[in-house]
């Protein structure tokens, strides 16, 4: 394990995010291929998977991202205060930006309610997937300014992890309801998995930029945590908490978040 991780130091982190991304593109593509093997999915166990990736992203925006952020830019001798909440801030008001914009060109164009169905759920999710590219690429790019290497690595390896359990029931939420409207199963299964390529595309983009210019890197950083945090608290948590079984997913939600803090308070 630990020769693995060395091997993994030795690589560059801008391939290190292009893998990354790819992996999470990987998971959207099985879960859209679901809609070859089944008409439904049982949405509890959907629900379970979407609970435990929003406690492990809220988890990593503070201790991957937010608090690396803290820490250097206080080395910088920056207004850390501002360069942190600023960043955090006018990244939740990008993904608000780009929502609005989808709701604009919803309603000042017509199509077949089908179509428009379908545009809005596949623009919506790969919208939603560009800051998790961003988080990817930024979690590895940092590994060359982290204290302790193997520490930032294992750390950005979790947070893929996370992100590709939530993209698995993403791609199915995206091909099965487009089935159901008269999608065939071909186009339903592409749009669902090319809902993602947008991860490894920004993956490479947020590392370039990490690595080429470190002054950015604490901005960058709280940009994409409150990016982050935006598509969890639009996304992921109304859609769970309107179920029947809202304690339980709540409470998956608590375990994904604990399971992500332990492993930072352990490995650092």
């Amino acid at each position: 394990m630990r020769n693995m991780l060395s091997f993994l130091l030795s690589v560059h982190p801008v391939f290190l995010a292009f893998l990354a991304g790819c992996f999470t593109f990987l998971i959207t593509l099985i879960g859209s291929a679901l809609v070859l093997l089944f008409k439904k999915m049982n949405s509890s166990i959907l629900n379970i998977m979407l609970a435990l990736s929003a406690g492990i992203m809220i988890s990593a925006s503070f201790f991957s991202l937010l608090n690396p952020a803290i820490e250097i830019a206080n080395d910088y001798l920056f207004h850390t205060w501002f360069i942190v909440s600023s960043g955090f801030i006018i990244g939740g008001l990008f993904l608000y930006g780009g929502d609005s914009f989808i709701d604009f060109l919803s309603c000042h164009y017509s199509f077949p309610t089908h179509l428009k169905r379908a545009i809005l759920l596949f623009s919506s999710i790969t919208l939603h997937n560009i800051p998790e590219g961003l988080v990817l690429g930024v979690a590895y790019g940092s590994i060359l300014f982290a204290r302790n290497g193997m520490v930032a690595l294992l750390s950005a390896i979790c947070l893929t992890i996370g992100i590709a359990i939530q993209n698995f029931p993403e791609g199915s939420a995206i091909s099965l309801p487009l089935y159901k409207d008269g999608f065939t199963l071909r186009k339903s299964f592409l749009l669902g998995s090319l809902s993602a390529i947008v991860e490894p595309i920004f993956a490479v983009l947020g590392a370039m930029l990490v690595t080429s210019v470190q002054v950015l890197l604490p901005f960058i950083m709280s940009f994409t945590a409150g990016a982050m945090i935006f598509v969890v608290l639009m996304e992921l948590l109304p859609e769970l908490l309107q179920q029947k079984k809202r304690n339980l997913f709540s409470f998956m939600v608590m375990i994904g978040f604990a399971i992500m803090m332990v492993l930072e308070i352990v490995l650092g």
